[in-house]
């Protein structure tokens, strides 16, 4: 049978409930809807891999990727926002289970007679001086009879998953931006290759133009508009030698490694230079394996947990504690019989007059609800968005490759027939040159075009979410 008074505890909670009591106020969150399938999805029938879509075939970004996930302080900073968060949540969670402590004291107390006046009885009398011993054990727990420490606990698990989410996040781009790093470097590296090409034919005719001057066949201005197009194809190399060190600033920025770490993986190129697939994807994947997304929810169920653990202050709160110990004037006596000492104790508090104090707690709440929910739909539409641009941004970038291809090949076809004429002096000098410089502008651009369809592939991969669970498998061995 219940003692009488814990079933005088719980019905003043209750009836204490009732008086200060009052749902939380309703907020509606619908999910949003999407649809069915993308616009821009490729229509293929292969399986594509969502790996594929990074350089994952250069040794060098393999090397990257792994080095970062070492070191990078960045991806350091998001796993320590983890830890944080994760000791939250264990403290919320403990907050639901009881405080036992323990405490050990000794006192020594010295009373002056003169305050209890001077006329004591005859025969009065006691020590002014006395040394208390005491040990004790205490205990102390707040009942969650309604729930509020639960909801705290749910708030403080959901941005936990918040966390977490986020420094799948901070891995994610990180690749990313290592990815385009290096797609960044072999495009320089292409496109140096193509104007080295023209700075060779470029040489070569102002050879042919400076014998054919010496022969008295040729004036003197087809030599000099050749070398002015040597040195044009020396100026742009020089400028790409410039970009190149930026690359490699970013790469170290990135992986916390030495210039010269990177230069020496740098040297090492893919064997296969080709353009991968683009997978179909549903737009019901970004839900699930978009971090940001994930993070938009998680902070969403931390808000409404907030919400619910604020209109629960509203709630009476019961506490109960406790001390067992021993207590003795005389160290010798503390553990003989008579020394134990207890003391228990219920406590029951309610808010009944705070001149709105609670209210604005949920007011607060409420509008905190609202901004996630708000924060929740922006990242869902802007995962949709982003997503249809990749796709479009990949379809694009194929077509220009396809053109830049037939451009190139239809330009080195024009280039040997010019040559061939001119040899034959069926053509003038200007013809061959232009012939050339077209060519090889032609081959930077589709350099260019390939270094933008992988590009194009990278931020694919982003806005899909990323391969999560390779990269977390990869970096929780």
């Amino acid at each position: 049978m219940m003692p009488r008074s814990t079933s005088f505890l719980a019905a003043a909670s209750l009836a204490l409930a009732g008086c200060v009591a009052g749902p939380p106020p309703e907020i509606a969150t619908p999910a949003p809807e999407l649809p069915e399938e993308f616009i821009y999805s490729p229509e293929t029938k292969e399986a594509a891999s969502l790996a594929q879509l990074l350089p994952t075939d250069d040794p060098a970004f393999e090397t990257f990727a792994e080095l970062a996930l070492q070191d990078a302080p960045s991806l350091a900073e998001a796993v320590a926002r983890v830890d944080a968060a994760r000791a939250n949540a264990s403290g919320a969670g403990a907050a639901l289970l009881p405080s036992v402590g323990a405490s050990a004291s000794v006192t020594a107390n010295r009373t002056n007679p003169a305050q209890f006046g001077v006329d004591l009885p005859g025969g009065a009398a006691f020590d002014t001086e006395r040394t208390s011993y005491a040990g004790n054990l205490t205990a102390s727990w707040e009942i969650d009879i309604f729930g509020r420490l639960k909801a705290s606990e749910r708030a403080a698990l959901a941005r936990l998953d918040a966390a977490s989410a986020n420094s799948e996040a901070v891995r994610i781009t990180l690749l990313a931006e290592i990815a385009g790093a290096v797609i960044d470097w072999r495009t320089n590296d292409a496109r140096t290759r193509a104007l080295a090409q023209d700075l060779y034919a470029a040489e070569r005719l102002a050879e042919l133009a400076t014998k054919r001057e010496e022969a008295g066949l040729a004036p003197g201005f087809d030599r000099v508009r050749a070398e002015a197009a040597a040195s044009q194809s020396r100026s742009r190399i020089a400028a790409l030698s410039g970009e190149r060190a930026r690359i490699l600033g970013r790469l170290v920025a990135l992986t916390a490694q030495s210039p010269l770490t990177i230069g020496s993986q740098l040297l090492e190129e893919p064997e296969d230079d080709r353009v991968s697939a683009a997978p179909v994807a549903l737009p019901s994947l970004l839900l699930t394996h978009r971090p940001d997304v994930r993070v938009a929810a998680a902070e969403l169920a931390a808000a409404d947990a907030d919400l619910a653990a604020a209109a629960k202050l509203r709630f009476p709160r019961l506490t109960l504690s406790g001390a067992l110990g021993l207590l003795a004037f005389d160290f010798s006596k503390l553990f003989d019989d008579g020394s134990d000492v207890y003391t228990a104790a219920g406590s029951l508090t309610a808010p009944l007059l705070d001149f709105g104090r609670i209210e604005a707690q949920i007011d607060g709440a409420a509008a905190g609800k609202r901004t996630a929910f708000a924060a929740y739909r922006g990242a869902v539409f802007n995962a949709l968005g982003e997503t249809e641009s990749a796709y479009g941004a990949v379809t694009g970038s194929d077509a220009q490759v396809d053109s830049a291809a037939r451009e190139n090949a239809e330009l080195e076809r024009a280039y040997v027939l010019a040559e061939t004429r001119y040899r034959a002096g069926l053509a003038d000098f200007l013809t061959v040159l232009e012939a050339r410089r077209a060519a090889d502008a032609s081959g930077e651009r589709l350099a260019i075009a390939i270094g933008q369809a992988n590009w194009a592939r990278v931020q694919l991969w982003l806005a899909l979410g990323g391969d999560s669970h390779e990269m977390t498998r990869s970096t929780s061995q």
